[in-house]
């Protein structure tokens, strides 16, 4: 479905589950602060396999991605995809276990503005005042977190930015939401595989090595990483792209109220002054979307 297509029921609720899911992620991740974040990321790799595989041989779509794995194009923009995923994952999980909770909302907030801009440069799309304002005030807010700290906000900016990247060329990819993210974990399965015999090898793993609780967590990566990713899949393909990113402030939203509320970090005076700026351009931003879906209706 192209991006001026109407929004179906079934992708609004698909994208509003992914969207709740991954509001509750951090504190899943959180339990897993003890384990190295790229172990984290293969064995969410890893167990999202099996998952993926069997949800495609329950819908009956197994040959749409045997074409893809023959189809050296579809596989390049696979690897484009699998690449900016797992750089996303990395950084997300690194920025959890790290007490960086807020860079990931504030990430997340920022990527809604960021797709603005993407569709300006790379897709021509014309900004209203309203929106190349709430754009500015972004990056302002930005200016503000990077003065106050002496360094940018990497974590957040590498996670708007690979998100963003993500989101677009997931669109372009010429298959099903499904048999696209199954592709993306097959071609990063095997990396993982090896990555994480090497941990084992060496002794400097956390599977089978720790506990049992960080065993079974880290096997449940599979379903908390799968689940989500593919209900936004399909909620990407019977959504505009105007409504995937006003429903994008759900997670932010929460990953926030946990930050602050349940794992206590600071919210210092820099940040107390760029998230109302975020907000703020998140407001203009809406309110000029939906002046112009009014005026298309």
């Amino acid at each position: 479905m192209s991006q001026d297509s109407g929004d179906t029921p079934a992708g609004l609720g698909f994208a509003m589950g992914a969207y709740v899911l991954w509001g509750f992620l951090p504190l899943y991740m959180k339990m897993l602060s003890h384990v190295g974040p790229a172990e984290v990321v293969a064995h969410r790799i890893i167990w999202s396999v099996p998952l993926a595989g069997i949800l495609l041989i329950l819908l009956r779509r197994t040959r749409d991605l045997r074409a893809a794995l023959t189809s050296p194009r579809t596989l390049a923009m696979g690897c484009v995809t699998a690449a900016l995923i797992t750089v996303n994952w990395g950084i997300y999980v690194w920025a959890i276990a790290s007490d960086r909770t807020l860079d990931a909302a504030l990430g997340y907030y920022i990527n809604p503005l960021f797709s603005v801009a993407l569709g300006a440069i790379l897709l021509r799309e014309k900004l209203t005042r309203a929106q190349l304002l709430a754009i500015a005030l972004a990056a302002c807010a930005v200016v503000v977190l990077t003065v106050s700290a002496g360094t940018l906000p990497w974590a957040a900016i590498g996670l708007t930015v690979t998100w963003g990247f993500y989101a677009l060329a997931k669109k372009q990819l010429p298959i099903g939401p499904n048999q696209g993210f199954l592709l993306e974990v097959l071609i990063l399965l095997v990396p993982a595989l090896a990555y994480v015999a090497w941990l084992g090898w060496t002794g400097s793993g956390a599977f089978l090595v720790a506990d049992a609780s960080t065993d079974w967590l880290l096997l449940g990566c599979g379903a908390v990483t799968a689940i989500p990713l593919i209900l936004y899949a399909n909620g990407a393909k019977g959504l505009r792209l105007s409504t995937i990113a006003v429903l994008q402030y759900v997670a932010p939203t929460m990953i926030f109220l946990c930050a602050v509320i349940v794992f206590k970090e600071p919210f210092g005076q820099a940040r107390m002054i760029a998230f109302p700026m975020i907000w703020a351009a998140l407001v203009i931003y809406s309110i000029s979307m939906f002046r112009q879906m009014r005026a298309a209706a």
